[in-house]
């Protein structure tokens, strides 16, 4: 499982390595980690032209020894001091020992326009809001011009926390972080500045501290794909109900029973007025019209995917004793002291603009700081929420690690999609998956769906579900 933790955590962990270290020794192993990823990037390092974008602070430090290797192995070096008198004394003799130059930010844009490579050493992990205006053009030129920019620890400009991006900042091909990945790497808007993210080992002793965040792996997530055993029959493997759809969106039901068929459960139940169109696409479900109370036994529910105004459904399944996972209409539909009054797990799955919605706050707000929205939401109603989006994040009601998935493609955001994500999520519910686990697995194997499916060309919600089984069987072969 990868982690990652907060600037506070690794700030703590550095302390107490940098103790037992000789002095400048972690800046050396972040140096040589960086120019390694540098080097490999360049491919032939003698000859080359680099330029570091150095500011005040250890960033910048590892930026200008890094750029000393370099310049030991043949590379011009060039050295943009945003702030000559803070820049670190150590790294800059170095660099200069080694055959690199200094220039002042004023001839910063000249030199990166005939640069090969670029290296961000601006500002550190520590830095919050966007650059400063004297590092601003430089960004600038580093995107615009030819060469391969990359940031050491994350991208100059963006929230090492949060992954918020407040202002302008460098957008990296490749970030070389150190010690542990840091959340801003791994959740927009700021994952998109970072490009390829590459973990150095400096030594650092995290322990027992819990991370902020954790992005599954395929072990991690065919450790909790339900597995039936030689006595299951499909009761025991689960039953999970399906109350969605309605005469104007009978499309909406058909594909959340889609995704709950590939999703672990041993049956699936519908309920509401899409049946026939149900049972025409897919015979093996059973389907009832009389109320989720009448349906017949089930593990979990499923409620809300094109329920258009049928809040009476939405109130029935919300008093059901049994996990519910909550989705588009019935987000809206659904009464917030009903949802925070229920004992067993809850699981809703909003997208930015339901969960602003349900926040009372921009749609714009939710996007710029996901990570924050998903754990008020989850704070707010007492239940686990899977926030959708090119990074989806699932926060548990209880404080624990938010989750962040990756693997989708953006493809996906195609009309249906997240009726088959409700499907898939809801029949893992009632095999027997936490909340947490239900919703960051399923967004695992939908996104893993939707890009093997996608292949780099348009798909519909539809081949989405029918990928989800070659994507299970990625996972549990380990890819």
């Amino acid at each position: 499982m990868r982690t990652a933790y907060t600037v506070e955590t690794v700030r703590t962990a550095e302390r107490e390595l940098m103790a037992r270290l000789p002095e400048g020794a972690l800046m050396q192993r972040a140096a040589a980690g960086l120019s390694a990823a540098c080097a490999g990037l360049l491919g032939r390092v003698y000859g080359s032209r680099v330029v570091l974008l150095v500011g005040s602070g250890d960033n910048g430090g590892d930026a200008l020894y890094a750029g000393a290797r370099l310049a030991r192995r043949g590379a011009g070096v060039t050295a943009v001091l945003l702030n000559p008198e803070r820049a670190h004394a150590g790294g800059l003799a170095a660099l200069r020992r080694a055959g690199g130059t200094v220039a002042g930010a004023g001839q910063g844009e000249g030199l990166i326009a005939r640069a090969d490579l670029v290296v961000d050493g601006i500002v550190g992990i520590g830095g919050t809001g966007g650059l400063r205006p004297e590092a601003v053009p430089l960004a600038v030129a580093a995107q615009r011009s030819r060469a391969a920019v990359v940031a050491g620890d994350l991208p100059s400009g963006v929230d090492a926390d949060t992954g918020e991006v407040r202002g302008a900042a460098v957008r990296a091909d490749l970030t070389v972080t150190f010690g542990t990945h840091k959340p801003g790497l791994l959740i927009d808007p700021a994952r998109e500045y970072a490009g390829s993210v590459r973990l150095v080992d400096i030594g650092l002793e995290l322990g027992e501290t819990r991370p902020e965040l954790e992005a599954l792996q395929h072990a991690d997530v065919a450790r909790r794909l339900p597995v039936p055993g030689a006595e299951s029959d499909k009761y025991r493997r689960g039953v999970v109900g399906i109350a969605a759809g309605s005469a104007r969106y009978p499309g909406a039901a058909v594909l959340a029973v889609s995704g709950a068929l590939r999703g672990g459960a041993g049956a699936v139940r519908y309920v509401g007025p899409a049946g026939d169109a149900v049972i025409a696409r897919f015979p093996e479900t059973l389907v009832s019209d009389r109320g989720p109370k009448q349906a017949g036994r089930v593990q979990a529910w499923v409620v809300g995917p094109g329920a258009g105004d049928d809040a009476a459904t939405v109130a029935e399944v919300l008093a059901a004793e049994v996990p519910v996972l909550i989705d588009a209409d019935g987000l809206r539909l659904a009464e917030p002291a009903a949802v925070r009054g229920r004992t067993a797990p809850t699981l809703m799955t909003p997208h930015a603009g339901e969960a602003a919605a349900l926040l009372g706050v921009a749609r714009e707000e939710v996007e710029a700081g996901r990570l924050a929205a998903v754990r008020e939401l989850a704070g707010r109603y007492g239940a686990a929420v899977l926030l959708k989006g090119s990074t989806t994040l699932v926060a548990g009601p209880a404080g624990e690690p938010v989750r962040v998935n990756a693997t989708g493609t953006s493809w996906l955001a195609t009309a249906g999609s997240g009726d088959v994500l409700s499907g898939l999520a809801g029949s893992l519910l009632a095999a027997g998956l936490s909340a947490v686990d239900a919703g960051s697995c399923a967004a695992y194997l939908h996104g893993l769906a939707g890009r093997l499916t996608a292949d780099g060309a348009p798909v519909g919600a539809h081949d989405v579900a029918a990928g989800i089984p070659g994507a299970w069987r990625d996972v549990v072969r380990g890819g």
